[in-house]
C-alpha cells in the first residue's frame, strides 16, 4: 500500500516540518562508492534520495571515526554506511538504503572459516567498524588504523583473518603479487543506514529520508543506479518494506 507520506519527485511531504534546503553528508572514501570528486554509487543514491525533494547534497570525505564524531557533535547532518544502532547519540533511519556484503580475507592454507567458527580465529578490521556487535562468536579481534598493511599482517601471522566489505577486500587483494596465496570467504550481509545528528535538522532530514526511501523502493527508481554501478540491488524481496522495518 502506498505511504500516506508519498511524494512526487518535485514535492516534499507536509509531514516533514521545516525541511532544510541542504544536507551535509560525511563519508569515508570508498572506491567506486564515495569518491572524492563526488562520483560513486553512494553519492548517486544520496542525490537521488534528497535532491528531487529540494534538499541539495553537500559531501565531505573523512575517516570513518571522524565522520561519526562530526555527526555526534552536530557538525555534519549524517554519515553514510552506518550499521544499525552502532553508536549512541545519533538518529538512525528506519529504511536501509544498501547492504554490505561482508567477507573474510585469509591465507588459503588456513582452514576455511565460517560464521560459526569465528571464535577460533584472531580477527582484524578497521577501527570504528565494530563488527563484534554484528557478527556472532567473535572472541579475539584487533582494530587497525588503515588498510595499508593487511596482507603482511596475514602473511606474518599477526592475525588469522581480516574482515571487511567485499569491494575493500578486492582492493587490498589487488595489491598482492601472489593473490592465490589468499582466500576470500563470504560471511553475511549487513544493511547500511544513514545516521543523523540528533538536532532539529537531523530529525527533519531523517524523516524525509525514510519517506523518500519508501517511495523510491516502491517505484523501483533506485534500481537503475545500482545496475549502473554493477552493484547488487538490496530490495529484491517482494517484502522489502518489512525488511526495512517500515509499514505503510
Amino acid at each position: 500500500m502506498t505511504s500516506v507520506w508519498a511524494t512526487t519527485d518535485a514535492a516534499t511531504p507536509a509531514s516533514v516540518p521545516d525541511k532544510p534546503s541542504d544536507i551535509l553528508l560525511v563519508s569515508e572514501h570508498w572506491i567506486g562508492y564515495t569518491e572524492t570528486d563526488g562520483t560513486g554509487l553512494g553519492w548517486d543514491l544520496m542525490r537521488e534520495i534528497f535532491e528531487p525533494a529540494g534538499v541539495k547534497v553537500d559531501q565531505r570525505i573523512e575517516p570513518y571515526t571522524r565522520a561519526v564524531g562530526l555527526v555526534q557533535r552536530g557538525e555534519a547532518d549524517a554519515w553514510i554506511a552506518a550499521y544499525k544502532d552502532e553508536v549512541e547519540g545519533t538518529l538512525y533511519s528506519k529504511w536501509h538504503y544498501d547492504n554490505d556484503e561482508i567477507y573474510t580475507l585469509g591465507l588459503a592454507s588456513k582452514p576455511l572459516p565460517s560464521l560459526q567458527t569465528l571464535g577460533k580465529y584472531r580477527l582484524a578490521w578497521v577501527r570504528g567498524y565494530e563488527f563484534q556487535h554484528y557478527l556472532p562468536n567473535v572472541v579475539h579481534f584487533n582494530e587497525v588504523a588503515r588498510r595499508d598493511h593487511i596482507l603482511p599482517m596475514l602473511e606474518y601471522g599477526r592475525a588469522d583473518l581480516y574482515i571487511d566489505a567485499k569491494p575493500e577486500i578486492d582492493f587490498i587483494l589487488a595489491q598482492s603479487n601472489d593473490p592465490q596465496r589468499y582466500r576470500l570467504t563470504y560471511l553475511t550481509v549487513i544493511p547500511l543506514y544513514l545516521s543523523f545528528a540528533d538536532t532539529p535538522r537531523g530529525h527533519a532530514l531523517r524523516d524525509l529520508f525514510d519517506v523518500r526511501m519508501g517511495d523510491l523502493v516502491l517505484s523501483g527508481k533506485l534500481r537503475p543506479i545500482f545496475a549502473r554501478w554493477k552493484h547488487p540491488y538490496p530490495f529484491e524481496s517482494g517484502d522489502a518494506q518489512s525488511r526495512a522495518g517500515v509499514s505503510h
